[in-house]
């Protein structure tokens, strides 16, 4: 009888945060056969399997188009994997008000919520039957997930549905023994800042971290199971800052900073 294979899938792995974890994947399972890796830009997943302890399968596609999902499940019913770990790292973000952001393009909101939300939700939904038990998911959320943002409403709202959904889905799958695990990083150093907007917050500047320190926390708290994974003093505060404060007296203060 041929081995089922033991896999991994990240989504967004040609950039930032999903690169760095198809990099950290193959420390943290030991027994890995491959990782599958989606992404828009070839050339990078391509090269990105140089710097992997695990044998890559790239898979090139536009998670905003459907020819990515075909051949992503036909790949899924034909080797039958036992998916170990699923890594939603696709998505981004845009800053300005809802306004001005609505006048550079008619598709980027809407965009942001298709890539942020629905794609994170789909990619779930065809996984998840190739799951078992001691299987984690970890769902690429933010700080901004915490609370309404003034500047990056759609973003902010993409993430808390991300955080949202993640948390209830942990609950539902607990008794199956497959964990999920919402990541709620501040800045990060990586190239979303080329999409969004330049990092001009001082504030923002000042708590900025790594990829790399971020992902390692992040498969740590996976490996303990913990719904959440938050890096760092100033997110950890700014995660119990939106909890304990009103969201409206939150606002306030962010048309005050942003003036």
């Amino acid at each position: 009888m041929k081995k089922q294979i033991r896999i991994a899938v990240v989504t967004g792995a040609s950039s930032g945060m999903g690169k760095e974890f198809a990099r950290q994947l193959g420390y943290f399972y030991k027994n890995l056969d491959e990782i599958w890796v989606i992404a828009r830009r070839k050339e990078r997943l391509e090269a990105l399997k140089k710097q992997c302890r695990v044998p890559v399968r790239v898979f090139e596609g536009d998670l905003l188009k459907k020819q990515v999902y075909k051949e992503y499940y036909r790949s899924l019913k034909a080797f039958c994997p036992d998916v170990r770990m699923l890594v939603n790292s696709a998505g981004f973000g845009k800053s300005g008000s809802f306004t001005d952001i609505a006048g550079e393009g008619k598709k980027i909101q809407t965009d942001m919520v298709d890539l942020n939300c629905r794609a994170l939700t789909r990619m779930t939904q065809m996984t998840l039957p190739w799951m078992s038990r001691g299987s984690r998911i970890i769902n690429l959320a933010s700080a901004a997930a915490f609370c309404p943002q003034n500047g990056f409403a759609v973003y902010a709202a993409t993430k808390a549905y991300v955080l949202s959904f993640s948390r209830a889905l942990g609950s539902e799958l607990r008794h199956s023994g497959i964990y999920v695990t919402a990541v709620c990083p501040g800045p990060v150093d990586t190239e979303f800042f080329s999409v969004s907007g330049e990092l001009t917050d001082p504030l923002k500047k000042l708590t900025l971290a790594g990829a790399k320190e971020v992902v390692r926390k992040a498969l740590t708290d996976s490996r303990r199971k913990r719904s959440v994974s938050v890096y760092g003093a100033g997110m950890k505060a700014a995660r119990l800052g939106a909890k304990l404060l009103p969201h409206s007296l939150i606002l306030k203060a962010e048309e005050f900073v942003t003036k």
